[in-house]
């Protein structure tokens, strides 16, 4: 069973908003940098936004200020906020847990599908 569970994904019109869930083990989730990466039409894996155990946040310049990453210490979980979703931003949306440097992991959840269509 993959340690990396996602949820949320699903189907909007274009200017919608939705909200992704990515929970991981305790021992993972505390010295990971928790980051979404998502596969398009048109581009491969690309990089979408990570949050590191400090907290400290990075955004990928083509979703800043859509987009927010936050981290949920309480419930070891990930959640990525997509608002004013673009039919460019259809695709399928991947959850990675980096232990690095704190450890030798690299996890990566089954991905879950967003869809944005008139």
């Amino acid at each position: 069973q993959a340690p990396l569970m996602e949820s949320g994904g699903g189907e909007v019109q274009p200017g919608g908003s939705l909200t992704l869930t990515c929970a991981a083990p305790t021992n993972i989730f505390t010295i990971s940098t928790m980051g979404w990466y998502r596969q398009t039409r048109v581009k491969q894996r690309e990089w979408v936004a990570d949050a590191a155990p400090d907290g400290r946040t990075l955004y990928s310049l083509d979703i800043k200020s859509r987009f927010t990453i936050t981290r949920d210490n309480t419930e070891n979980a990930v959640r990525l906020r997509m608002t004013s979703l673009k039919p460019e931003d259809t695709g399928v949306y991947y959850c990675n847990a980096d232990e690095r440097p704190y450890g030798q992991g690299d996890y990566w959840g089954q991905g879950v599908q967003v869809t944005v269509s008139p």
